[in-house]
């Protein structure tokens, strides 16, 4: 098979004029001796909006002996290579006999989200039988109980956006794209699997795939009973409490897990993959010696702007396209004061929900379903922050304590709740009146979709602002300059709602080449908890790579 990139033709071509532009651009004599083509990958050029382009990677199959004669006519064409060998290849599979012995212990997974989802997948398909404990509630019933939040202003904090079945990624975007280094193609196996549970086969050759909320619930579901029929077993509602960490004479190395009802499950082998507000696992964990430090996340609001005015912005003429979709856009701006300020997590045809996972504060994110439809693009402003500025103990210098940026979120978010005026309202103001430093009162043409209500407000009253001071500064100076960039970005009636702080994990749970805790081993750090991972792709490939990592471990031990 031969790779054809960088394929370009007009995005209004005729259904049929792919295959003849695979045939010339191959220099091939006659259409016969292409006998075959797919699509690998489909993206589009929309620098010129009135002359927008679709760029194909195209694998060929080709006459019997004409392979190597075209690519050897072809040897100075980056763009016309062998294709790599995208399959995936299991590091080993368990012997039909490896649990003979009722003394060895199951590997077992922490958490059911992408990472936790993956991880127990790949673990199961080679023979390994994982137990999973997911604190919160299979993915069906943690719906009603997040739109009980969403619609009765109803918090249970052991199931909402943040926990249960399918982790924080459920109520998203679906966005299945990510910038990480992937020269073993493990994101082809993470979307293999995903079409493999229902997902759109588009999503194979899509350059922006997503699948929005519902999908990702049935699809959770499939995958579900997938890992069960290997042998896996999915606990949900069983919250972890404790690891049992043992000292031997090579370190500590795991040897359980507690959990709230009292149970105790023996095991050496732990995959933590556990989301980014696990606040009281990260805290138990600390408290237990496990090795973590600090890292750098980011805060700010969710920005709403009627879609069309995006689509507009971006497409030009070609605005409203099918092919196109809703558009999305990523912005930064570097602020006089040395921030960052970025947008994150684009939801085109979305929705503003309500984010928190503890009473009494106020978390917002974003949320699209499949046709991304709703009238709304959001997105996150958001602004750069490092250890040094959440650090909690008053100090100048030296290490800051990995559970300070969770104390440091938690101040915002208990503001934004008092701002909000409770009852899960969130705080607002109109980007006009943000700018110019004052209250908002009455909405404009932005109908803001957050749930379960916005209270128009001043974000930056002073000694009682949404955010601190240097955030306010530079999202006020980067509006006005993303207009620049996208025309409308800045119009006086878009909404800012508050407050976005769970961008990431504020720690790490470090880890070293072996994908082993630092100083626990048989201890699996994984996906975004534990801050290598941030979102469904990341998270589902780490989720691979540290099974595969335990796996090994498992196997070599016999």
């Amino acid at each position: 098979m031969l790779r054809i990139t960088e394929l370009r033709l007009p995005l209004d071509h005729a259904e049929d004029a792919l295959r003849p532009a695979v045939v010339q651009a191959l220099g091939l004599a006659s259409d016969a001796q292409l006998l075959n083509f797919t699509v690998f990958k489909r993206s589009y050029d929309a620098r010129k909006r009135s002359a927008i382009l679709l760029i194909y990677t195209v694998d060929c199959e080709l006459a019997a002996g004409l392979e190597s004669e075209v690519l050897a006519r072809h040897a100075a064409n980056p763009h016309i290579k062998p294709s790599p060998d995208t399959s995936y290849k299991f590091v080993g599979h368990a012997p039909a006999d490896f649990y003979a012995a009722e003394s060895r212990p199951r590997p077992v997974v922490i958490g059911f989200g992408p990472c936790g989802i993956f991880a127990a997948l790949i673990l199961a398909q080679m023979g390994l039988r994982p137990i999973v404990l997911e604190r919160g509630k299979q993915v069906r019933e943690r719906t009603k109980d997040t739109w009980g939040l969403w619609r009765q202003s109803e918090l249970n904090p052991e199931s909402n956006v943040q926990f249960g079945e399918g982790g924080a990624g459920t109520f998203s975007d679906g966005k299945l794209w990510s910038q990480i280094s992937d020269p073993r193609h493990l994101t082809r196996k993470v979307l293999t699997e995903f079409v493999k549970a229902g997902a759109p086969e588009e999503i194979l050759y899509v350059s922006k795939p997503h699948i929005g909320t519902f999908r990702l619930v049935s699809m959770v579901i499939k995958m579900r009973a997938d890992i069960e029929a290997l042998g896996g077993e999915i606990r949900f509602e069983q919250k972890v409490t404790d690891v049992l960490i043992e000292d031997g004479p090579k370190g500590k190395h795991i040897r359980g897990v507690s959990l709230a009802s009292g149970e105790q499950i023996r095991t050496d082998h732990v995959v933590l993959a556990l989301g980014h507000s696990a606040r009281d696992t990260f805290t138990m964990l600390h408290e237990r010696g496990v090795f973590m430090e600090a890292k750098p996340f980011s805060i700010g609001y969710r920005i709403e702007h009627p879609q069309s005015l995006i689509d507009k912005a971006r497409f030009g003429p070609n605005a409203g396209n099918e092919i196109l979709g809703a558009a999305d856009y990523k912005l930064v701006h570097h602020a006089k004061n040395g921030r960052s300020v970025y947008s994150f997590c684009m939801c085109p045809g979305g929705t503003v929900v309500a984010a928190t996972s503890e009473p009494e504060r106020v978390v917002t994110n974003g949320m699209s379903q499949y046709s991304r439809n709703e009238r709304n693009a959001n997105a996150g402003i958001v602004v750069g922050i490092s250890p040094q500025d959440y650090r909690q103990d008053g100090k100048t210098d030296g290490p800051v304590s990995p559970l300070d940026g969770m104390a440091f979120q938690r101040i915002w978010e208990s503001r934004a709740y008092e701002l909000g005026e409770g009852g899960y309202k969130a705080p607002g103001a109109l980007v006009g009146d943000f700018i110019k430093r004052q209250r908002s009162r009455v909405l404009g043409n932005v109908e803001p979709s957050y749930k379960p209500g916005i209270t128009l407000t001043d974000l930056q009253q002073k000694g009682r602002g949404s955010l601190p001071e240097y955030c306010l500064d530079a999202i006020r100076e980067a509006l006005p300059a993303f207009e620049r960039q996208i025309r409308g970005f800045s119009m006086p009636d878009a909404v800012l709602t508050g407050v976005e702080t769970r961008t990431s994990s504020p720690l790490r749970i470090t880890r070293g080449r072996d994908y082993q805790s630092l100083n626990v081993k048989g201890l699996y750090p994984a996906g975004e908890g534990a801050g290598y991972a941030g979102g469904i792709m990341s998270a589902g490939v780490d989720g691979i790579e540290v099974a595969e990592a335990l796996a090994s471990a498992m196997l070599a031990a016999g």
